[in-house]
C-alpha cells in the first residue's frame, strides 16, 4: 500500500472514516438483501444461529460506529491524533501484528465473520462449520499474539 503510506496521518485517518462509512452502508444493503431473500427464517435457524448472527451483525455496525467516533475525535484533538500515531508506528506493534498473522488474518477474520453471519441465516451444517473456523482462526491468532508478546 505505498499509496496509503504516501498519505499524512490525518489524511489516513479521514480515509478510514470513509471505508468505514462505506462499510457501515454495505452492511446495511446486506440487511435489506438477507430480508428479501428470505434470510433468518426462525423456523430453520437455531437459537444459537440466531443469537450468534444478530452479534455478528449488530456487533460489527456498533463496532464501525465507535470507530468512526473515535477517529472523528481524533481528528478535533492534536494530542490523541499524535499519541495515536505514535503507537500505529511503533516497532513493537508491528512486530506483533505481523507474527500473528498481519493484514491477511484480519482479512481471513472478517470474511469468516461475514460467512459465519450469512450461513447462520441460510443454513446450519454451514454455520457450524464457519463459526468452528472463525473460532479456530481466532485462537490461532490470538495464541500467536500472547506467544509473541512473552517472547519479543
Amino acid at each position: 500500500m505505498k499509496g496509503f503510506e504516501s498519505l499524512t496521518f490525518t489524511r489516513q485517518i479521514i480515509w478510514r472514516i470513509r471505508g468505514a462509512w462505506c462499510l457501515v452502508i454495505m452492511l446495511l444493503i446486506y440487511m435489506v438483501a438477507v430480508a428479501e431473500m428470505g434470510g433468518g427464517d426462525s423456523r430453520v435457524m437455531t437459537r444459537f444461529a440466531d443469537m450468534a448472527g444478530d452479534l455478528i451483525f449488530f456487533g460489527s455496525l456498533i463496532y464501525l460506529i465507535a470507530r468512526i467516533v473515535h477517529n472523528k475525535k481524533l481528528l478535533k484533538n492534536r494530542m490523541l491524533l499524535k499519541e495515536q500515531m505514535q503507537m500505529e508506528q511503533d516497532e513493537r506493534n508491528q512486530y506483533l501484528h505481523d507474527k500473528s498473522g498481519g493484514i491477511v488474518m484480519d482479512l481471513l477474520l472478517v470474511c469468516l465473520l461475514f460467512s459465519t453471519m450469512t450461513a447462520a441465516l441460510f443454513n446450519m451444517p454451514a454455520f457450524y462449520l464457519s463459526f468452528a473456523l472463525l473460532v479456530t482462526a481466532v485462537i490461532l491468532k490470538s495464541g500467536a499474539y500472547l506467544f509473541f508478546s512473552r517472547h519479543a
